[in-house]
């Protein structure tokens, strides 16, 4: 078995205003990494992602960037020695609207640990593309209602 999950959502926006939302650590701040994130998602970077509801901060090792198409980034699993793989992609769906799906992938193991640490991911990247919807539509920060 090779644990691996995807979530989706469509955003009422621009795909260039979608992906600038993810890519910029201004941004991002805004609604996901509430305790900040060091940089710019930038292929060959890596970025500290920080939340103030969950303790520590996150190395995140940027894989890939491409402009409003796509982010790959890897960071560590929990409970395995091994790197998780995250991709974000974005499509465009007519003028104003835009598709972001966030699958994640990696896992070796099949025994319990693994299978909780990817439930508890798949639950975060879920309520992540929705925080993004709320914040870019609404104008409003979500994730503070979250947890």
């Amino acid at each position: 078995m090779n644990l691996k999950f995807r979530v989706q959502a469509k955003i009422k926006k621009p795909i260039e205003e979608v992906f600038d939302a993810v890519y910029n650590p201004k941004k991002l701040s805004r609604y996901f990494t509430t305790g900040g994130a060091s940089g710019p998602l930038d292929e060959g970077t890596e970025v500290m992602w920080d939340f103030h509801d969950y303790p520590g901060t996150f190395s995140v090792y940027v894989k890939q960037t491409i402009k409003n198409q796509k982010i790959v980034f890897e960071w560590a699993s929990a409970v395995e020695s091994n790197r998780l793989t995250v991709e974000i992609d974005f499509e465009q769906l007519g003028d104003d609207m835009t598709l972001v799906t966030i699958s994640e992938a990696g896992w070796i193991n099949e025994d319990q640990p693994s299978l909780d640490e990817s439930y508890s991911n798949c639950q975060g990247w879920t309520q992540m593309v929705c925080c993004l919807k709320v914040y870019l539509e609404y104008n409003k920060n979500l994730r503070e209602f979250f947890y």
